[in-house]
């Protein structure tokens, strides 16, 4: 074998290595690239899941907002109504003081 058969032999041993260490690389690289992706869309995935979980939580206050506004109207009829059953018991007593 010549000098530059051993040359060329150690040439295209040296570049299959490095054609190799490409390879793996490459490889790396998509698989780095899908791994990326899948977090992505699990990020994603968590963010529909929070603003979902935010728009019932809204919604839920919404609803207690109302029975709350229910609850106050209730209380102010019941009000009245007690200072409307005071007021009559006094006219019906201050009546009969001077029917007498």
């Amino acid at each position: 074998m010549t000098d530059q058969e051993k040359i060329n032999a150690e040439v295209q041993t040296k570049l299959a290595l490095q054609d190799a260490k490409f390879n793996a690389f490459v490889d790396e690289m998509r698989e780095f690239k899908t791994e990326m992706r899948d977090r992505d869309n699990q990020r994603a995935e968590d963010m529909r899941e929070i603003r979902t979980s935010i728009s019932n939580m809204q919604n839920r206050i919404d609803d207690m907002g109302k029975h709350v506004r229910n609850l106050s109207v209730t209380a102010m009829a019941a009000v009245g109504g007690m200072a409307v059953a005071v007021g009559a018991m006094i006219v019906t007593v201050i009546y009969s003081i001077f029917k007498s």
